[in-house]
């Protein structure tokens, strides 16, 4: 059953972010081919098959070009702030902009560390991320120092719970963000090999419990 269990994990690992991928994509062409569908016969007088899927790999060929260009880089920032000054739909693209970076974009540092805090109870320690600094109202409010710490769902790191943990409650890991996330989406199926610990590895392995030392060597 654990080896069953591991191939279904590693399975998942796969085939998540290409189903993610192929629904953003089908999603993408519907609307492409949706606009091109009663555009195309009007100017050419009959149907063209397979003109909606061209425009869509056109389409997403040319947003790749001018992201990955000076040029580009400022057409799309000046686009973003015509988007950020509209009502209602400013508060739905800034929020989902910040997520996306958050996750995808790898010279940014969404999370700044690894951590472990206790939740959802005490004594039970669930991986997290370090964010940033609660706001200074939610200190002079509960008269404490916070950490924004997200801890996020398996195996979709993209959903979660942001909590703000007193300061000394926060556990940080010596380990780097990345391997953190590889940790999550594979359920702890996948762990750093410079953190696996071999003696631990076996099924009767003794249990370290309380008292022992924390990760972060404190």
């Amino acid at each position: 059953m654990k080896r069953i269990r591991t191939y279904v994990i590693a399975g998942l690992i796969v085939l998540v972010p290409i189903i993610i991928t192929w629904k953003l994509l089908v999603w993408l062409f519907s609307i492409v081919d949706g606009i091109l569908s009663g555009f195309v016969p009007h100017v050419f007088g009959r149907a063209i098959p397979g003109v909606g899927l061209a425009a869509t790999v056109i389409l997403v060929l040319l947003v790749g070009v001018l992201a990955a260009n000076i040029f580009g880089r400022r057409m799309i920032h000046y686009g973003e702030s015509l988007i950020r000054r509209t009502p209602i739909v400013r508060s739905v693209y800034v929020t989902m902009k910040q997520i996306t970076d958050a996750f995808v974009r790898q010279e940014q540092a969404a999370f700044s560390r690894v951590c472990l805090v206790e939740y959802p109870r005490k004594g039970i320690f669930s991986p997290g991320f370090v964010t940033s600094p609660a706001l200074p109202e939610f200190e002079d409010k509960t008269k404490t120092r916070l950490i924004g710490v997200f801890v996020p769902t398996t195996p979709n790191p993209t959903s979660g719970f942001l909590l703000y943990v007193p300061a000394e409650d926060v556990i940080y890991l010596d380990l780097p963000v990345e391997d953190g996330l590889k940790l999550v989406i594979s359920g702890g199926v996948i762990t750093p090999p410079a953190a696996r610990r071999p003696e631990l590895a076996g099924e009767g392995a003794e249990n370290p419990g309380h008292g022992g030392e924390r990760p972060d060597g404190e």
